[in-house]
């Protein structure tokens, strides 16, 4: 015990058990942070903020990603409304999909039990963390009352021409008996049940993102989302600018003509080094022409087993022959040769034309296949240097890879020695000359894939009817809902094989009673591409959203989720919301206006799971700990952007650093009862220390620096256990305190709302306007300046902050130290203000 210090009073044990709970329901109870005002036309001034999280899926309870994304937006969320912010704040389900559909499955489960199941402890485990949702504003997609809107959405798409059916080859699981999107095929198997996965022609509903693919691309420009996010964006929608060029097969096809097939190339200066003919599998030519062929069959059938994925994926050894010989030759018009036609893997149907002019020396894929198959590599450019300047031909001998660089035309007829892009211009417009293609910008994004084979979703508000065709359902007969007694033991779709479902409707149109239902349901992406829309008015029976509501509050001001929804959720809700503007129901161009996502909490290094033994939840850590120690550990282990690596961090530490909070708040309560509450000799340093502490945490937590907030708040900690180690402490400590307090209520809500009350405050922490400082207490009256002599360290001065170059020099040559250094001709003086001079002197 040092001379100057005291024993401390005994404290009430800081215990997040017996505060945190009541808090958590009281503020459920009394919905707290319900907006009052509901959400309305009226956004006047800049006092409003949409903040959205993506919602959840009720899987099981809160695992810890959850935790921390909660976390991060509610720190945001509470730090706005302290700052007199009116802050949109709702909560609801994505609670449709094929977990559910496999519990029922394997389990029996009735998934509507099992998903409100699901979502009741979910919510729970909200309530206890302290996330400040409004509950008067909550939706549940698999609710009729919220899917009768995602039907409407569908008719809307319908009638404007941007939703339709087609036949196409989609990836298809026996097991599940649905179409499963290429991120859902791993190595050639479903990633739900394991069972192989192979490519089948199927009828299916699509939305026709395509239509606005340019808008889609130029509208990223707009928006304050991670470049990372928008560049993912940007590959997926997949501008390019090219040529359709038109080939001939070498014979007479059926009609006694050759055949003509269209290719689209980005690199038609390349046509002269096109040395074999590529179709994808399926193309309609190829079957017609290789009907009967048992080795095309069979080629057909293996690579039905290969998602798209896969097929466009560099080949291996292991994989197998990729690519079969036709019975047909292609001419390239250009050259005026016959060059052999072969089907590949490597070629999709959806994608461009499904055919290509292959051109090995520049392209890998087609490198590969000519190297696997002995087909010809004929240089067609010479590389060069950026700048033009000529490099060492390329040798097809010799490569190993394709050559992508730049170069000028060789064995190219007319175009040779051209930079290449000038090669590309004029044989484009060559090709348009001689009527043997365009010009054209193509995409790699294709229509939106809507259908599942499934029943845990919406069913497509459809009638198929004999005599009228594809018939809408009538919006004032919307919900089509859901059977309660879907059999999820059948084989196939329990929708397809109910006994009354796809039976029981005649056609709206004409009445034939042999209409059947559709009964495919629709992607679960379709529920949340527009759930940010309905919290503007979750009850609403009248409309899918007020469009006065939308116009008001659109975009979300700040979107905060996992990086895992970069591209297909966030480019479906981005197409929805310029669909339904186009339509009149709304004027943004964007859905969101900012984005963050948040890293991943993971353990030694990989992703948490049940498999590998390091899972952590946070039931564990709040039971433990408590809830505030939970959110402060999240927040202070790294920036929001970055993973956490939980075997990294340090719940324990938090906690004590709460405790001491904790103590410190009482032993100053414990003084003012005892009339002892005086300030000490440091009372000056304590109020710099508070004000530096308001102004860099604020600063901080304005551009969600949680961590070096946290910092900053522990600092200010150590100057209050400092100030009141003598035992004293009077309205310097409380001014501290409160604003310690104050400014840790966003991130650790619980113990912040019961100190206080506990020093007497009426309303609720949460409801303080955000603490500010006087800045003139940073203020230095004096500062110590660094002088050299020729940039060497030779002493150090006091003078008047701020003061005048001349003021400082002469007091730095009046300083004996240095003035022994000065022996020469004074030249030149650099100043840096109330940091450093330096005298240069001339000897």
């Amino acid at each position: 015990m040092t001379e100057t210090s005291v024993p401390r009073v005994e404290a009430e044990r800081y215990d997040p058990q017996a505060i945190e709970p009541p808090i958590a329901q009281r503020w459920y109870d009394e919905r707290t942070y319900s907006l009052s005002p509901r959400p309305s036309a009226d956004r006047s001034g800049d006092d409003t903020f949409y903040a959205l999280t993506m919602f959840p899926y009720p899987s099981g309870d809160l695992h810890m990603g959850h935790a921390e994304i909660f976390t991060i937006h509610d720190a945001l969320v509470r730090h706005l409304r302290m700052t007199g912010k009116r802050v949109l704040n709702p909560i609801g389900w994505d609670a449709f999909g094929l977990p559910a559909e496999n519990a029922a499955r394997d389990r029996g489960a009735d998934p509507n039990r099992w998903t409100y199941d699901n979502i009741e402890e979910q919510r729970s485990t909200i309530v206890r963390l302290g996330y400040s949702f409004d509950w008067d504003t909550v939706l549940y997609t698999c609710d009729p009352v919220y899917y009768r809107w995602t039907q409407w959405l569908f008719l809307e798409l319908l009638d404007a021409g941007l939703a339709y059916r087609k036949e196409g080859n989609v990836n298809w699981c026996d097991s599940c008996a649905t179409v499963l999107a290429n991120e859902q095929v791993v190595d050639g198997h479903c990633e739900r049940c394991g069972a192989e996965v192979y490519r089948r022609p199927l009828t299916q509903w699509y939305f026709r993102t395509t239509e606005y693919a340019d808008e889609l691309l130029n509208g990223l420009e707009a928006i304050d989302w991670p470049e990372r996010v928008k560049n993912l964006q940007r590959n997926w929608i997949g501008r390019s600018e090219g040529a359709e060029i038109t080939f001939r097969t070498a014979d007479e096809g059926a009609g006694g003509d050759p055949d003509e097939v269209v290719v689209y190339t980005t690199r038609p200066d390349t046509i002269f080094g096109a040395t074999y003919f590529v179709f994808a599998p399926e193309h309609p030519l190829v079957t017609e022409r290789m009907q009967g062929d048992a080795d095309y069959d069979a080629f057909l059938e293996q690579v039905a087993r290969r998602s798209e994925l896969e097929r466009v994926s560099s080949m291996s050894e292991e994989r197998g022959k990729r690519g079969i010989r036709l019975n047909f030759d292609m001419l390239n018009p250009f050259t005026g040769e016959t060059i052999p036609a072969y089907a590949a893997d490597y070629v999709l149907m959806d994608y461009g034309t499904g055919a290509i002019m292959a051109v090995p020396i520049g392209d890998q894929r087609d490198f590969e296949f000519a190297r696997q198959e002995g087909l010809e590599i004929r240089p067609i450019i010479r590389p060069t240097t950026d700048d033009g300047q000529l490099l060492e031909a390329l040798d097809p001998e010799t490569m190993t890879e394709a050559y992508l660089g730049p170069g000028v035309m060789i064995n190219s007829g007319d175009y040779d020695g051209m930079p290449w892009e000038e090669a590309k211009e004029r044989i484009i417009a060559d090709v348009e000359a001689k009527g043997w293609g365009r010009a054209r910008v193509n995409y790699r994004l294709r229509d939106w894939l809507i259908s599942r084979q499934r029943s845990w979703g919406p069913p497509v508000p459809i009638v198929h009817c004999p005599e009228c065709g594809e018939v809408p359902v009538p919006t004032e007969d919307l919900p089509i809902e859901l059977p309660a007694d879907l059999d999820f033991q059948v084989s196939g779709s329990p929708l397809d094989q109910h006994p009354t479902f796809k039976h029981d409707v005649s056609c709206p149109r004409c009445g034939n009673e042999d209409a059947t239902r559709d009964v495919d349901t629709l992607d679960t992406f379709v529920d949340s591409s527009w759930y940010f829309l309905r919290y503007l008015s979750p009850e609403d029976d009248q409309r899918a959203w007020p469009k006065e509501a939308a116009d008001a509050w659109l975009p979300v001001d700040q979107y905060t989720g996992g990086v895992e929804h970069a591209v297909l959720h966030l480019l479906y809700s981005r197409f929805v919301v310029k669909a339904m503007r186009d339509r009149g129901y709304l004027s943004a161009d964007e859905p969101f206006q900012r984005l963050l996502n948040q890293g991943q909490v993971i353990m030694d290094g990989a992703a948490m799971s049940k498999s590998k033994g390091n899972l952590v939840v946070p039931g564990e850590v709040y039971e433990e700990y408590g809830a505030d120690t939970l959110r402060g550990t999240m927040l202070f282990a790294s920036a929001p952007e970055d993973d956490i690596d939980w075997a990294d961090v340090s719940p324990t530490g938090m906690h004590k650093w709460l405790s001491r909070v904790w103590r410190l708040t009482l032993e100053h309560l414990d003084r003012e009862e005892q009339g002892r509450a005086k300030d000490g000799a440091d009372v000056d340093a304590l109020r710099k220390a508070t004000a530096a502490a308001i102004i860099g945490a604020s600063e901080d937590l304005d551009v969600r620096k949680y961590n070096t907030a946290i910092a900053k708040m522990m600092t200010l900690t150590n100057a209050i256990l400092d100030a009141t180690r003598d035992g004293s402490g009077g309205p310097a400590v409380r001014e501290a305190l409160e604003s310690l307090l104050a400014l840790l209520a966003p991130i650790c809500p619980f113990i912040t709302e019961e100190l206080w009350f506990r020093l007497g405050h009426a309303t609720s922490v949460h409801e303080q306007p955000w603490p500010t400082a006087d800045a003139t207490l940073l203020e230095e009256a004096e500062v110590e300046i660094v002088v050299q002599v020729n940039g060497k360290v030779r002493g150090r001065i006091t003078v008047p902050a701020g003061a005048e170059q001349d003021v400082v020099e002469a007091a730095a040559r009046a300083d004996d130290a240095v003035a022994a250094h000065l022996a020469g001709e004074l030249v030149k003086t650099v100043y840096v203000p109330d940091k450093l001079v330096n005298l240069v002197v001339k000897g």
